[in-house]
């Protein structure tokens, strides 16, 4: 194995790797008074997304982020922390809040992709997907998308559809499983390891090509704090431009790949 490959599949394996914070910590520690909503207004609630306002000091934020679980029981409720279209629709709806009353949304991502499931195909997970691009593209607020594990496939990129897209050190970004990858370029899910190595999903890789513009350390229990820091001055930046602006040079950012 070359240090390239043996360099992402350690990526790999940390953005898996069980955080030292629950979700729900992380989101109080980087917020107060943190409201959580719950369902699609259609259907159901997803445990694997929770979603709802909190204050950034004196600044109201919607803060989105899908949740793995931390035990087997949770862990099973949320598919692992794939989401199902009833999670995705609740992202839209709060997203739409968000736009509706000026607040500024942050996202934060670990999921290795939307659940494939067959009730969760048959009730439009890839329209539910898509919508939520779809509204992403146009909406008249800031939007700020932080990968904090895993990221992957259009699961991950329906939550990251930003005017800036950061990662963890402890985080990858790729458009499937290297398992995945490997069984459909090689037939042999045994090559994962190579796999990640030509995917360039890494932290590093990604800055390089500009598909994340900005890589923050993941410091543990103490994360929530240094994300505090790091995000206030991005978010009061973003909220200063104009809406319209914002939305332009949103979509100039993702027209270029």
């Amino acid at each position: 194995m070359t240090d390239k490959e043996t360099l992402a599949y350690e990526t790999v394996q940390a953005a898996r790797a069980p955080r030292p914070y629950r979700t729900r910590e992380l989101i109080n520690g980087l917020v107060t008074n943190f409201h959580e909503f719950h369902g699609d207004r259609s259907s159901h609630d997803d445990p694997a997304v929770i979603g709802g306002i909190g204050w950034l000091d004196q600044q109201a934020v919607t803060v989105i982020a899908t949740d793995k679980g931390q035990d087997l029981t949770e862990r099973l409720q949320t598919h692992f922390g794939s989401p199902e279209p009833w999670g995705y629709r609740k992202a839209l709806r709060l997203m739409k809040q968000a736009a509706k009353f000026h607040r500024p949304i942050v996202t934060l991502i670990n999921t290795p992709g939307a659940y494939p499931g067959k009730e969760a195909e048959a009730n439009g997970q890839g329209a539910a997907i898509a919508d939520l691009l779809y509204t992403c593209a146009d909406l008249p607020t800031p939007i700020l998308a932080i990968l904090i594990g895993e990221g992957g496939s259009g699961g991950a990129l329906a939550l990251a559809f930003g005017d800036e897209v950061w990662m963890t050190d402890k985080s990858m970004y790729s458009i499937l499983s290297p398992e995945g990858f490997a069984a459909i370029l090689w037939k042999d899910a045994s090559r994962a390891k190579e796999a990640a190595a030509v995917m360039q999903l890494t932290p590093q890789d990604l800055l390089a090509k500009a598909v994340c513009d900005r890589i923050i350390p993941d410091t543990g229990t103490t994360f929530a704090t240094t994300l505090k820091a790091t995000i206030k001055p991005k978010l009061a930046e973003l909220v200063a431009t104009d809406p319209q602006a914002l939305i332009a040079k949103r979509q100039q950012r993702f027209r270029k790949f």
